[in-house]
């Protein structure tokens, strides 16, 4: 059981892998957005994103919430590589030894955007909405999203895969819930 208020290392909230049967991949979006953005406003914290994937929709659904701007210090959306070298500072080895969408780009991107941004929370992702693009070892639906934490840095992978018929909309839209719910988990384990 997680006790608010303790402060505990990310990696014993955050799990390295995330599936159908795991419980943030349902719930309220609105509902997570803004309980993460009520939880950093009144811890006096702020986030950031950098986002891949997700094309902006981290930053579009928390400035969604009013007071927002309160907590709200970056968002960059970096589909290319090079930008995820220039503007996050995911080193060039990272991306031609693992490729944009993987773990290690994700963790580095929250890093990168970690040491850019210097909010206390930063969330990152990169993955596959499709619908082409995909591949046996990589099937579209794979995401990986970023965490950073206090300074602090873990990555999760998301198997949206798992679902059958997922759209890029749909794809795109339940990576902001599950990284939102994994967000609010770290905001009330750490408060």
């Amino acid at each position: 059981m997680i006790q608010i208020g303790v402060f505990m290392n990310i990696t014993d909230i955050v799990k390295e892998e995330y599936g159908k049967n795991d419980q943030i991949m349902y719930g309220d979006l609105d509902k997570a957005v803004r309980n993460v953005v009520q939880c950093l406003m009144e811890n006096r914290s702020t986030v950031a994103t950098g986002e891949s994937l997700t094309g902006g929709l981290l930053s579009e659904r928390i400035t969604s919430v009013p007071g927002a701007s309160q907590v709200f210090e970056l968002g960059v959306c970096t589909y290319s590589d090079r930008m995820k070298q220039d503007l996050l500072h995911v080193p060039s080895g990272v991306l031609a030894q693992h490729g944009a969408v993987s773990r290690q780009t994700a963790y580095a991107m929250a890093e990168g955007l970690m040491h850019r941004s210097g909010a206390a929370l930063c969330l990152t992702v990169t993955g596959l909405a499709g619908p082409g693009g995909g591949s046996a070892d990589t099937p579209v639906g794979t995401v990986y999203a970023g965490f950073a934490y206090r300074g602090q840095v873990t990555a999760a992978r998301l198997r949206l895969f798992e679902f059958s018929g997922l759209d890029r909309s749909e794809i795109r839209n339940k990576t902001a819930l599950c990284v939102f719910q994994i967000a609010e988990q770290l905001l009330q384990a750490n408060g």
